[in-house]
């Protein structure tokens, strides 16, 4: 009697995933930290709440790569795009004063290689290791005929802790407060619809030299992540508001944690713009107005601070290793006016 058809005749190898399981243990322990309970390979990742906080409140995000994934396809690079799925969301969690407690991430393909998702997932567990939070699980999912052959998607979930009294949510942000910038890595996660289409069109390569390197690469640069320098500073300093500058650009992004009256007015001019964004920017011929409203333009990470407190923020951020900037000031919002101005 002929033998029935199989899961692994679908296309759906059960084998495959259990050794990918095994790969990732490893990977995954590097990450713990206190608050864990059990490991890898549950139904549910459990993690305990910190002790010593009197009103705990967590705060969750998620958030994906997004077709940033299409250049690790195209270049076969996969060990830095963990990075950058762990950082879109804990970088999102982080500006509400939250310290990242853990990670879980999704893996979806069409066929499961083994090598290429150990390689992701050790960029995820680079990622966890570098914001303080744990890798407690996550879920490979294996699709035949949903993906494209060598392609995959990525979905990651990130869950932070902090004191009711110490939420940052720019409520205190008035007139007169200075306004500073964090150095991004290039332009992070965001806008690669856009970048491809400049490549493209332009007659570029990803393998084409850019200041000593290949374009590729400089493209592929992983999303920074702030979170123990940000909350190491917020531990000297007050720190009124930030923003985490994704999708829509300094423009509208930085309007999200404003009040209703107020307005931020960045100066173009009080910050160094890599030259990965001058070139995308002549490449694609890109208007001012598009480029600040889908790019980060070089700065990553905004923050509110009072005027008296801007320096000694700044020196702060200097000596946790970042690169920062004054870039602006907060004034009064004009009637019918934008939160954002750039000037």
């Amino acid at each position: 009697m002929a033998s029935g058809l199989t899961y692994a005749a679908a296309g759906v190898s059960i084998d495959a995933g259990d050794a990918l399981v095994e790969r990732i243990k490893p990977l995954a322990r590097r990450t713990m930290i206190p608050g864990v309970l059990g490991g890898i390979g549950g139904f549910g990742g459990l993690f305990e709440l910190p002790k010593g906080l009197r009103e705990p409140v967590l705060v969750t995000g998620t958030d994906g790569v997004g077709t940033k994934l299409k250049l690790a396809f195209a270049l076969e690079r996969h060990d830095t795009v963990g990075q950058d799925l762990v950082a879109m969301n804990v970088n999102d969690i982080l500006v509400q004063g939250a310290r990242p407690l853990f990670f879980l991430d999704y893996y979806a393909c069409g066929k499961l290689d083994i090598d290429v998702a150990a390689r992701v997932v050790e960029g995820i567990a680079r990622g966890c290791e570098l914001a303080g939070c744990a890798l407690i699980g996550g879920e490979t999912a294996e699709m035949p005929g949903m993906y494209a052959e060598g392609e995959y998607d990525l979905a990651g979930f990130a869950v932070g802790v902090v004191e009711k009294s110490q939420i940052i949510d720019g409520r205190s942000i008035v007139p007169g407060d200075a306004v500073l910038g964090l150095a991004s890595s290039g332009p992070h996660s965001n806008g690669y619809s856009l970048i491809r289409k400049i490549v493209e069109v332009s007659g570029a390569s990803y393998l084409d030299d850019f200041n000593g390197r290949p374009l590729g690469e400089v493209l592929l640069a992983p999303t920074r992540i702030y979170c123990r320098q940000v909350l190491a500073v917020h531990a000297e300093v007050r720190l009124k508001g930030m923003a985490h500058i994704t999708g829509g650009g300094l423009v509208e992004n930085v309007p999200r944690m404003l009040p209703e009256p107020t307005q931020a007015v960045i100066e173009r001019a009080s910050w160094h713009r890599p030259a990965i964004f001058d070139w995308l920017q002549r490449a694609g011929r890109v208007g001012d107005a598009e480029m600040f409203r889908v790019l980060n333009n070089g700065i990553g990470l905004v923050v509110v601070v009072a005027e008296a407190d801007a320096e000694r923020a700044r020196a702060a951020f200097e000596a946790q290793g970042e690169t920062c900037w004054r870039i602006g000031r907060i004034t009064a919002r004009p009637a019918g006016a934008p939160g954002c101005v750039i000037a």
